[in-house]
């Protein structure tokens, strides 16, 4: 196996460990594991700072699922706080408004905001500590300030003359002296910290028992003082959006109270060893699954991790898995996806032989039998968007320039705790620049239904009531000795393709944690992006280049379009992993740099 330098140590540790996308979040979660405190109060705490200190990536009006392993039970679920589109959302009220695609950024494209509900949820049943606990960190850095990242820096700056000119209650709120904070200067959004301060007194107000008061504060945002200023502030009319016109939000009261977040089981394949679980194709997680039962038939193991053949099987099945994600995958409450298909044998098998040792340019989704009617939907909607320039989530630091371009990300933790308790989290959406700041509130609103399509017939076509098919897939993988491993990253459509080789690199050929993600990534551009304005680049592998010469050489000769990166500019994971004797093992990317595992 070649040596891969590390950046940072691996950490050990058996109190507990929480590694996020942003060191303040971290801190957060470990403050509540030192309290006394789960990994569930961990994450919440961390995910709140998280809507802070990465504003950018996400936001209290964003989104989230979660994969989490529960120890007393021995049950692993899925929550779901993916909101619905409205039920005013037609594909008919966007054809009215001139639309081919629904806009990446403004209030057309709005859902219900899902991460509140879900982090409460999640506190009243798994947690063990107070609303007040776990949401004052986000307070503090709120009100009290935090230094802001470069990046956000970079992408208020960017954005400072459209706020100006369309989205005023944007610029007053991230623009507060008329220009863009500099790097690292402190910032303060004391609208945000006013509002979870008001909810914080009005739940504590409605009841003295812990239970009770985190089921008035999903009350108060989506029936009390938030919901109404959101409804306010929707029904004052248009805004302008990418499109060039300004449309109007149609969220309404009723979409508000009649949405919850909730449990359901994980989507589970069992591979050497390991029971690895996913969202349900509501999520692209099971393209990762998708991939894996492709892969049994390779000898991985046999394969140079830095290889050609390594990066090059992987990539060629993740392209099949992609394929089946645009034909099948969508809210499986409106019908099903054919999963126990797509993950058997039998297919897989024959996804497999459709793999050469040449990089193929085509689009092929599989055939499954009863779903003809809308692969063929799906073939005739992608067959004009193949091969126009992608336009992909701006994780990788090379795309620095995407920051002017509105497009959000997102963010991911891990938390285990001493009693074995695993939660692995990727909030998304609601970013500062995806749409409007709701004046008073101090956060914008999620914009996820720019993942639907306006064709009816497709597992993703828009449908009110419907959840988008987005890109977020946090990882759990549950090995028969009784390791338990929690893993994901950022990257929109990257996701997955970054999550595979590191979690291939640990299996099969030896890697700690930290090793795995400091090892270069790589992934294709060949799918339509999941985001508007849903383009692709068939053939183009995006690779790190500190992948060995005679690697990037072969590829090229086997026909990939390769475009080289710097290093460690692809890849934002972290994970945590739980060894059967207690051991805890954590370790943080180092790309973007703010990433950070702690651990005791």
């Amino acid at each position: 196996m070649p040596d891969i330098f590390t950046t940072r140590p691996e950490l050990r540790g058996q109190f507990g460990a929480v590694t996020s996308t942003h060191w303040l979040a971290s801190a957060a979660g470990m403050r509540m594991l030192d309290k006394g405190g789960n990994a569930f109060d961990a994450a919440v705490a961390a995910g709140f700072v998280l809507q802070v200190v990465e504003p950018h990536l996400n936001g209290p009006g964003g989104e989230f699922p979660a994969i989490f392993h529960h120890a007393e039970s021995d049950r692993t679920r899925v929550v779901c706080a993916q909101g619905v589109v409205p039920k005013a959302t037609t594909i008919q009220h966007c054809r009215a408004e001139g639309l081919e695609l629904i806009p990446g950024n403004g209030l057309l494209s709005v859902v219900v905001p899902g991460a509140f509900d879900g982090w409460m949820l999640m506190l009243r049943d798994y947690g063990t500590l107070t609303l007040r606990e776990v949401i004052e960190p986000a307070i503090e850095y709120a009100g009290g300030g935090h230094p802001i990242l470069p990046r956000v820096s970079r992408t208020i700056a960017g954005l400072g003359d459209y706020f100006c000119e369309h989205w005023p209650s944007s610029f007053s709120t991230w623009l507060p002296d008329g220009k863009a904070p500099e790097p690292w200067s402190l910032f303060r959004n004391p609208d945000l910290a006013e509002t979870w301060t008001r909810l914080l007194a009005e739940a504590e107000a409605a009841s003295d028992d812990r239970d009770s008061q985190i089921d008035a504060a999903r009350d108060i945002f989506y029936n009390g003082f938030i919901a109404e200023k959101i409804l306010a502030f929707i029904a004052e009319g248009p805004v302008m959006d990418e499109s060039g016109h300004a449309h109007s939000g149609v969220l309404t009261a009723d979409d508000l109270t009649s949405w919850q977040a909730s449990y359901e089981a994980p989507l589970d394949l069992e591979y050497e060893g390991w029971t690895v679980s996913k969202t349900g194709p509501w999520g692209q997680g099971p393209a990762f699954l998708q991939a894996l039962r492709i892969l049994e038939k390779y000898d991985i193991g046999a394969m140079d991790p830095l290889g050609p053949e390594f990066v090059h099987v992987i990539t060629e099945a993740l392209k099949l898995a992609q394929a089946d994600r645009e034909a099948y995958y969508g809210d499986p409450q409106d019908g099903g996806a054919p999963m126990g298909t797509l993950l058997s044998g039998d297919y897989a098998a024959a996804r497999w032989a459709q793999i050469s040792d040449r990089a193929n340019f085509d689009f092929r989704p599989g055939t499954v039998a009863g779903f003809e009617g809308q692969l063929a939907v799906c073939a005739e909607v992608l067959s004009g968007l193949l091969g126009k320039g992608a336009v992909y989530e701006p994780t990788m630091a090379h795309l620095a320039e995407q920051e002017k371009s509105g497009k959000g990300d997102t963010c991911h933790l891990d938390v285990v705790d001493q009693w074995g308790n695993t939660i692995s989290v990727t909030p998304s959406g609601g970013w500062l620049q995806s749409s409007p700041t709701i004046p008073g509130l101090g956060f914008a609103l999620s914009t996820r239904a720019q993942m639907f399509w306006l064709t009816p017939g497709m597992p993703s076509s828009l449908v009110p009531g419907r959840r988008p098919r987005t890109t977020l897939t946090p990882s759990f993988a549950r090995h028969r000795d009784g390791r338990r491993f929690s893993f994901g990253t950022p990257g929109g459509d990257q996701q997955d393709q970054w999550q595979l080789p590191f979690f291939l690199r640990i299996l099969h050929h030896g890697m700690g944690l930290q090793e795995a993600l400091d090892a270069p990534l790589f992934h294709n551009m060949h799918a339509p992006s999941s985001f508007a304005p849903r383009t692709s680049q068939p053939g183009r592998l995006v690779i790190d280049a500190r992948f060995p010469e005679a690697t990037i050489n072969e590829l090229r000769r086997r026909g990939h379009e390769l475009e080289l990166v710097p290093p460690h500019s692809l890849g934002r994971i972290t994970a945590a992993m739980r060894e059967p004797d207690g051991m805890i093992r954590a370790a943080a990317t180092p790309a973007s740099c703010q990433a950070y595992a702690l651990i005791r």
